[in-house]
């Protein structure tokens, strides 16, 4: 059983400047801090790469962070009032971080969590601020590769606010963090998918590529997201969501809240075309039409409304069930505004005439063919090869460009792949399935079936396995259990509460380890237990080093600890207390045994005889074995009596009384 703590970068002091004071958020690449730059007393946010990401990299780990380097220098020379800064970046502990700056305010996330939708005149202002952003990062040379809703902080305009989003001043994060990481997956793993995929374009799905267009589509998906509650897409496993973007078109945000107008349909679908070429070119031209369309919302005659039928048949209107607040261009940010132009209309396309006398001449051509034997002749030959031409191409048609499709399931991908090629097919891979029996890249099916019609070169399309599904298990340690409980669910897995047990560092009801631990791959549907704790433990374990074994029995007894006493070699004073187990300000419960180290005293020594010598030879006998003597009665006369007794063991120091007479 594995056994996690709590994380152990807060109150670590970074590059002996920034002091890490609170745990903001946890990414997939990265973890947020908020910290205190102890240089320039002022708050910031640290963002460092998790050990999962950087470890894989460790090998390759100076190219890895010379790319994060590079990234972290490039971001920096981006200013932007609606891109992040960043300020710094180094090393802790082998792990690349940023320092950037701490925006006070929630994620778009966040805001949909608690909002679910936004209005239009919201969503666009939103999404015009967060364009900005990436337009400017256009125009630097960087593709953000990953526009989604955690990656927007929504911040309270510096001016206050009524609390509407119109108001609110957008910031983008996390540019050029994806590309650093990404380069050094490839280089690992080939190339990887390192998109969101609820918002992932159709060309970074089947090709790995990524510009500015990427960014346009994400984009896009996000302002679907926020007129509408919810993405396009979902689906069981995040392959099946990626390749929803390759095959389906977005669909129009009315059908899911009618009373939205066409205007932003049409907006989102160009934003969202699967084909790249006919999305804007960039952030920038997507920028010009989003501020267009809140120009054309803005028109206060611009509104919907609703036609009612009632009983006598006649049309009456009823209230708009959606109106757009007016936004006029001049209450913009400077860097919002559209340029100014003139108006005027476009010309209008004049459509060509038909040709005066058409059909006068067509009837004269068929008097001059049909009225000579040559024409005639010419005609009847034409019908005969058209007839000819009809049959074989009907035959061809119908059945001569047909053959049958080959048996390919249970066979290997290679083999698959050879066996297509020898009869002249072309395959096509679906997406694959897990399968507890098939192994890895064997077909699992193909369509058209073996021996079903299919045209002679035709496409053939293979379903392969992924062989058995295993999963990792998530880290939801540090998690409250029900958090908790909801990710395992999610990722497939039973949760299971175990024993509790008190903990100094983690709050009750926090989880404190899992079984099988973090990271264990197992099947779907495996139980993973919780261990939860309990909290602090009631009683607090006092110092007893260095008590007397009775001191220490009347304290452990009046706290309800039981004391385990184990005596030991030691030249301390014998029944003092040497060492404890816990340690002092450790909780327990009561009852708890206390483990106590007592000393046994110094070796003892036996006292030598002296009884009937001379009373100074005595006084040197015990003197030279190192026993203090105290001589009574005559120091001149013989020793008759000593005390402690002869051969009697005693510590080492101990006074030896001789009565001399």
């Amino acid at each position: 059983m594995d056994t996690q703590v709590a994380d152990t970068l807060l109150g670590s002091l970074l590059d002996g400047r920034y002091r890490i004071r609170g745990r903001v958020a946890r990414g997939g690449m990265a973890t947020v801090y908020t910290a205190t730059d102890e240089r320039l007393e002022r708050t910031v946010a640290v963002k460092i790469i998790h050990p999962t990401q950087a470890p894989q990299a460790r090998a390759r780990m100076a190219g890895f962070v010379e790319r994060f380097t590079d990234e972290a220098k490039t971001i920096a020379r981006l200013t932007h009032p609606n891109v992040v800064a960043v300020y710094d970046q180094g090393i802790h502990a082998g792990l690349p971080y940023l320092v950037m700056e701490y925006v006070r305010g929630r994620t778009l996330r966040d805001v949909l969590a608690e909002r679910r939708r936004l209005d239009p005149d919201e969503a666009l202002a939103i999404t015009e601020q967060m364009l900005a952003a990436i337009a400017a990062a256009h125009r630097a040379g960087l593709v953000h590769r990953d526009v989604k809703p955690e990656n927007v902080l929504v911040a309270e305009a510096p001016a206050g606010g009524s609390g509407n989003l119109v108001d609110s001043v957008v910031k983008v994060a996390d540019f050029g963090l994806a590309r650093a990481v990404e380069a050094s997956a490839e280089e690992e793993n080939g190339n990887q998918l390192m998109a969101t995929v609820a918002y992932v374009a159709p060309e970074l799905v089947t090709q790995g590529h990524a510009d500015p267009r990427t960014d346009v589509y994400s984009a896009g998906i996000v302002l679907f997201e926020m007129l509408t509650g919810r993405v396009p897409y979902d689906g069981d496993r995040p392959v099946e969501v990626a390749w929803q973007h390759v095959d389906r078109d977005v669909p129009a945000p009315s059908t899911l809240v009618p009373a939205l107008p066409p205007v932003l349909d049409a907006l989102v679908a160009r934003a969202t075309r699967r084909d790249p070429a006919a999305r804007p070119a960039d952030a920038g031209a997507m920028l010009t039409q989003v501020q267009a369309v809140r120009d054309e919302l803005g028109d206060p005659h611009a509104h919907t409304a609703v036609l009612r039928q009632i009983s006598d048949d006649t049309a009456v209107l009823s209230q708009p069930t959606q109106v757009v607040a007016a936004v006029r261009p001049a209450e913009r940010p400077a860097w919002a505004r559209l340029p100014e132009g003139g108006g005027g209309q476009r010309p209008h396309r004049r459509r060509a005439e038909e040709p005066e006398g058409l059909g006068a001449r067509l009837a004269a051509l068929r008097t001059r063919v049909m009225g000579s034997p040559r024409g005639r002749l010419a005609v009847a030959a034409a019908v005969v090869v058209l007839g000819l031409v009809a049959a074989i191409g009907g035959w061809w048609f119908g059945v001569g460009r047909y053959t049958v499709a080959p048996q390919l399931v249970s066979m290997t991908k290679a083999e698959a792949e050879a066996q297509a090629q020898r009869g002249g097919f072309t395959l096509r891979y679906a997406d694959p399935r897990y399968d507890e029996k098939v192994p890895k890249d064997t077909v699992l099916g193909q369509a058209p079936g073996s021996a079903a019609r299919i045209v002679k070169g035709g496409t053939i399309t293979l379903t392969l396995s992924l062989g058995p599904e295993r999963l990792p298990v998530p880290d939801v340690v540090g998690k409250d259990y029900d958090l908790a409980q909801t990710e395992l669910s999610g990722a497939k897995l039973v949760p299971a509460k175990g024993a509790s047990r008190y903990d100094d560092a983690l709050p009750a009801g926090v989880v404190l380890a899992t079984d099988p631990k973090v990271g264990t791959v197992v099947k779907p549907g495996s139980k993973v237990t919780l261990i939860l704790s309990k909290g602090r433990a009631p009683v607090t374990v006092p110092n007893l080093v260095g008590k007397n074994i009775n001191e220490a029995r009347g304290i452990l007894a009046k706290l309800g600890l039981t004391p385990e006493e184990t005596p030991k070699d030691s030249d301390k004073p014998k029944d003092e207390i040497l060492g404890q187990s816990p340690a002092d300000g450790t909780g327990v419960e009561k009852g708890a045994k206390v483990k106590l180290e007592i000393s046994k005293g110094p070796p003892q020594v036996a006292v030598p005889r002296v009884i009937d010598m001379p009373c100074q030879q005595a006084k040197q006998t015990l003197e030279s074995q190192g026993f203090p003597v105290n001589v009574q009665l005559n120091p001149n006369g013989i020793a008759r009596l000593q005390n402690p007794a002869e051969n009697t063991p005693v510590p080492p120091g101990t006074t030896v009384t001789v009565t001399c007479l």
